[in-house]
């Protein structure tokens, strides 16, 4: 443990004095008193919207990272070296105008010549590598494990129980959906006639006056959806993407007969076939935008006028295109690992997760491989609302093996999901949580980041929480490359906000807990407090 002198800095926040002093840059700081801070009442203005995970819960009442403060009041004129981060994720949009200056370049190799030749057993591999090949939509692995018979007979009747347990729910929505889709679109069309007009507000249906019954369930509908608080172009897009959401787990996740990795051409289960994939991690579908949107939050260029900020500079992303539209294999995931490994990467992205893992030993193995090569490992806890802790609720990869208690990887770091409402709403109702499974928390609900074809758009998960944290990883590593992975991951851990509040989690439904009962940590990542502890750390005038 640190000095109580250095934990109440690190629970409450910095001002600050910046100075240089030997070879490590020096932040000192007063601490800022953070126990004081009530919900933010206003509604968040269309930039704060866009912005909210950057900004400061004294300043602004919102917890964000206080990513804006740390490069006003810490960062100023002063400069970084620069680092590498593995997105291991689906394939990104390498031309977005928000990316394309932030990717890692491979130098040892000339593009398409067709030649491996820097010799690191990957042909053109300029920006990163793709472990999918031309393949896109994949099944569950508890219906692969179905497919192919995997594993012993429980382990088969674990898989059928899960899979039975949720295909029913999207075969009964999937149409629902449609039909409501389909009611909707037809309604705000019929109105839009009505009104002589494409664009039209609540007020203007309070007060049009239907022509007969039919006009009047019309209406009625709208006015249903929009006092919901939505208007009623953004809910038809949402029922599409809940309709696609649904689609792809009927016609693919959850189908049994489906066979997603023919395009590879290797036996997934078999860790020694690994001349497969190729050297360009680009997305190959319109609807692949996951890992574009993952990079733009931990380094879209900053300060271009452009879309968005992301949280590091002086970073490169390395594309790993591993993560289907389905669930990931474990071969792909244990070699991605190991190649940002042996190409230089100090932090790995890794958000994705999975409830079933028969390889998983494959994974544990390049995790500890990552750790001899001091890479930090930051993965998103999942979306189910669920206590991780429970024995039943298993998501991989983690960093328990075989259920044992103790933690086998000291650079494993795993992040829940914040909204932006300060207080008992603050954790996201989809993020899962837990004492010992789950070590911080971030903003991940609601975050406007980079989509493909240089365009932008809110999404939400623990996958946007644990990529703000590892761009927080990558200042740390940027500014203080003394510090090790180990002590990168306990500075992130000591130095958050630790808020005394209750907190809803699990859903509506779920349980109240204090804030601290959620994480091992039991604090909210922040840029600003983690920098002034990375600089007393390297420093020596702090122990970890």
């Amino acid at each position: 443990m640190i000095k109580s002198k250095i934990q109440i800095l690190a629970g409450l926040g910095i001002g600050l004095l910046v100075m240089g002093c030997n070879s490590s840059l020096v932040l000192t700081a007063p601490p800022i008193n953070y126990t004081n801070t009530s919900p933010k009442v206003a509604e968040l203005s269309d930039q704060q919207s866009k912005h909210w995970g950057h900004l400061d819960l004294q300043k602004d009442t919102i917890p964000g990272m206080s990513v804006d403060r740390a490069y006003s009041e810490l960062l100023k004129k002063k400069k970084g070296e620069g680092v590498i981060v593995a997105v291991i994720d689906s394939g990104i949009d390498l031309d977005h105008e928000d990316i394309k200056d932030v990717l890692w370049t491979n130098a040892g190799e000339k593009p398409g010549d067709g030649i491996d030749n820097d010799g690191n057993g990957y042909i053109d591999d300029i920006h990163g590598y793709n472990f999918l090949g031309e393949s896109y939509n994949e099944q569950m692995e508890m219906a692969r494990i179905l497919r192919l018979k995997i594993g012993d007979e429980a382990y088969q009747e674990a898989a059928k129980k899960k899979l039975y347990e949720k295909l029913p729910e999207a075969q009964a929505a999937l149409p629902q959906l449609k039909q409501i889709e389909a009611m909707v679109t037809m309604a705000d069309k019929n109105i839009q006639n009505a009104l002589g007009k494409e664009e039209y507000s609540l007020a203007d249906l309070q007060q049009y006056k239907p022509k007969n019954t039919q006009e009047e369930s019309i209406v009625g509908m709208l006015m249903q959806v929009m006092t919901m608080g939505e208007e009623i172009p953004a809910a038809i897009k949402d029922l599409q993407e809940g309709i696609k959401y649904y689609e792809a787990q009927v016609n693919y996740n959850m189908n049994v007969d489906f066979n997603g990795r023919i395009p590879v051409g290797d036996d997934p289960y078999d860790y020694s076939d690994q001349g497969y994939g190729n050297g360009n991690p680009n997305n190959i579908d319109p609807d692949e935008s996951h890992g574009s949107h993952v990079s733009g939050i931990i380094a879209a260029t900053r300060n271009n006028k452009k879309g968005v900020d992301g949280v590091a500079s002086n970073v490169k992303i390395m594309a790993i295109r591993a993560v289907p539209n389905g669930d990931e294999y474990d071969k792909d995931i244990a070699l991605a690992i190991r190649y940002a490994a042996d190409n230089g990467a100090k932090v790995i992205n890794a958000s994705f997760g999975k409830g079933f893992s028969p390889n998983s030993e494959w994974v544990y193995e390049a995790l500890n491989y990552a750790a001899s090569k001091d890479v930090l490992f930051v993965h998103a806890a999942g979306n189910d609302g669920i206590d991780l802790d429970s024995p039943e609720n298993q998501n991989f990869p983690n960093d328990l093996p075989n259920g044992v208690e103790a933690n086998f990887a000291s650079n494993y770091l795993t992040v829940g999901a914040l909204t932006q409402y300060f207080g008992a709403d603050m954790i996201a109702v989809f993020s899962n949580y837990g004492k010992e499974n789950v070590d911080i928390f971030a903003p991940g609900d609601q975050i406007y980041s980079t989509m493909p074809d240089d365009s932008y758009e809110f999404q939400g998960g623990t996958s946007m929480a644990a990529p703000a944290v590892t761009g927080l990883a990558a200042m740390i590593r940027s500014y203080f490359p003394e510090l090790t992975a180990v002590e990168v991951k306990q500075v992130i851990m000591e130095s958050g906000i630790s808020p005394s509040v209750k907190v809803q989690v699990g859903g509506a439904e779920g349980a109240e807990k204090s804030f601290s009962e959620i994480s091992k940590s039991g604090k909210i990542a922040n840029l600003y407090n983690a920098l002034i502890l990375a600089s007393e750390v390297a420093n020596g005038t702090v122990s970890l």
